[in-house]
């Protein structure tokens, strides 16, 4: 009985708190929570944070890359079955484990407690960051699939406002942290690293990556705001790509080539 309470004593000492996949019902529900928070969630995350980081570059270099994805083929399936329902599923179902689990870190102040712990919030947070920035990039305002020349633009005019950029700062970090270290979670419970050292590794590479994706996300966020100077708003860009289009092609129209009301 006291060897038993010792080696219990023991395993806590460790400092890393049991990674339960779930049982029953919910086995294949969390495995799957578990998965989509890697792909496509996370990948989709990854993209966001490289793509962001061509702010650095310039605003042609910026507005190039916004090119690119809005120009994707399949694009709008790829936006509803690579972004938007899994991240409603991955989302909704982190807040009912959030909703159900009971937080321990006073009981059992473990270090790897309070991390799965923080790990728990910043979902919360992401999930309504991601949510209020799909909207606003994708839907409100200058629709940049018709007018990816704006794309700088909008992203700076909204980090001009003291309370968005503040939004935005807890919102990048908040992401890193999340998917850095559920990195780790995920490697533990599909049991890719195991045992302790393994596993002790890994939780320091999920943070490392947490860090580096900090720094990524804070030195975009800055190109926004201080690197370039503030882009006007272009009156074009509230008028249909359709109806701009016509235009343009006159403009390119060589003037040798007669027209048919000429002809």
């Amino acid at each position: 009985m006291v060897s038993t309470a010792q080696s219990a004593r023991n395993t806590a000492s460790k400092g890393v708190a049991p990674l339960r996949a779930g049982t029953g019902k919910s086995f294949l529900l969390r495995r799957l929570h578990s998965l989509t928070g890697i792909v496509p969630v996370g990948l989709f995350l990854l993209e966001h944070f490289i793509s962001n980081s061509e702010a650095i570059n310039g605003v042609a270099a910026y507005n190039s890359q916004v090119k690119l994805l809005t120009g994707l083929p399949f694009r709008l399936w790829l936006e509803i079955f690579g972004i938007f329902l899994p991240l409603a599923f991955h989302g909704i179902y982190g807040v009912y484990i959030w909703w159900r689990g009971e937080n321990n870190v006073i009981d059992y102040p473990w270090t790897g407690n309070w991390y799965y712990t923080v790990q728990r919030y910043t979902g919360l947070i992401v999930f309504a960051y991601v949510t209020y920035h799909i909207w606003y990039m994708r839907f409100a305002g200058v629709h940049l699939v018709d007018h990816y020349d704006a794309a700088f633009w909008k992203v700076q005019n909204e980090l001009s406002h003291p309370l968005a950029l503040g939004v935005y700062v807890v919102g990048v970090i908040a992401a890193s942290w999340h998917f850095g270290y559920g990195v780790f979670l995920f490697a533990a419970k599909w049991g890719i690293v195991t045992g302790d050292k393994a596993q002790k590794r890994a939780q320091l590479a999920g943070i490392a990556l947490s860090v580096l994706l900090v720094i990524i996300g804070l030195i975009s966020i800055y190109s926004f705001v201080a690197k370039f100077p503030k882009q006007q708003r272009n009156p074009a860009w509230d008028q249909p790509a359709e109806s701009a289009a016509p235009a343009e092609q006159s403009r390119a129209i060589p003037h040798s080539i007669p027209s048919s009301r000429a002809r």
